[in-house]
């Protein structure tokens, strides 16, 4: 069983602020672990606007509550017309997740029966306490740099994989590939891509991320490397272009790593281009179809590094990010 950070933060906390509370000498101190196991969040980001929306719809609710108490008196009626006006108005106000929060503030001033000065000085206390603790505990957020790369080497490794499957069916016309790395490769991008925007919101100053670049660019190669295979099982037949195809093939799968462009392997593109428009026509339908899905395929490839060439200049040098 693996516990994470924000359980330990929570396990931590929680304690922590009805201690704090409680040494204030506050009444409902246990309130106070409420609101801190309210406001730990999974990111920085998500930790401020919680508690933006649990402080501000407290403060709500204790002005609603004085009001409407002191008038209509302390009656459980006097609790519905409250959250009549209460809840449309933290709607409005876009602080619906501070509604649950904020009514255990409106019951401590109903059982009061009688709401002071001093009373709502206690509650807003209790509030800073619970909250200001969340938020100090989600200064720290655990670096996910060495958990991407990680997934960014399973992902190269699974894409080198699946180029040199194709090129033993373009060479031998034979297939005992399971395509495990298929499933394994989307299941990985899926979650890279939220790791990143989790890492994202822990820098509350930075709106871009070098991995955010870098997830996009794959999933789209391996979109294209997924339409590549329909056509690779449609080739039953070899021929001297599928060797050369194959060759192309072989060479981006060794180049799945640090200081190779795309750039090389699109002028080889555009040469076997040439080379099959000079090619003897097809002699067999067989060939025909064969040779119109090589020339699919050599498109789909084209594609393949044109979404390398272009992807955005925002990577780190210092990261592996620069394979084709």
């Amino acid at each position: 069983m693996k516990i994470g950070y924000r359980t330990i933060k929570t396990a931590i906390g929680t304690p922590f602020a009805i201690w704090i509370a409680e040494l204030l000498s506050l009444d409902n101190f246990v309130s106070a672990g409420i609101l801190t196991l309210l406001c730990i969040q999974p990111t920085r980001k998500r930790s401020f606007l919680s508690s933006w929306y649990r402080f501000g719809a407290c403060l709500l609710a204790m002005v609603y509550s004085f009001i409407v108490f002191e008038l209509v008196g302390y009656h459980p009626v006097a609790i519905g017309l409250l959250l009549i006006l209460f809840i449309p108005t933290t709607v409005k106000l876009e602080l619906t997740p501070g509604i649950v929060t904020s009514s255990v503030i409106l019951l401590h001033l109903y059982s009061s029966q009688h709401i002071t000065w001093n009373l709502l000085l206690n509650e807003l206390v209790l509030i800073v306490v619970g909250i200001g603790t969340a938020l100090l505990l989600n200064l720290y957020m655990p670096s996910l740099d060495a958990n991407l790369m990680k997934m960014q080497k399973k992902i190269e490794g699974n894409f080198k994989i699946i180029l040199t499957e194709i090129v033993i069916y373009l060479r031998e016309g034979r297939q005992t590939w399971t395509g495990r790395e298929i499933t394994e490769t989307e299941d990985l991008l899926n979650e890279a891509e939220e790791m990143v925007l989790r890492d994202l919101e822990n820098h509350i100053f930075r709106d871009s991320h070098p991995y955010y670049d870098y997830v996009k660019m794959r999933k789209k190669q391996f979109e294209l490397l997924r339409r590549m295979l329909p056509l690779i099982s449609q080739m039953n037949d070899l021929y001297e272009q599928s060797y050369r195809m194959a060759d192309l093939f072989d060479d981006l799968a060794e180049a799945i790593h640090p200081g190779n462009t795309a750039s090389i392997h699109l002028q080889t593109i555009r040469e076997l281009k040439q080379q099959f428009e000079g090619d003897d026509l097809p002699k067999t339908r067989q060939e025909f179809e064969t040779r119109a899905n090589l020339f699919r395929l050599l498109y789909e490839i084209e594609q393949y590094l044109v979404i390398k060439k272009n992807r955005a200049p925002n990577f780190k040098q210092k990261q592996r990010v620069d394979a084709p």
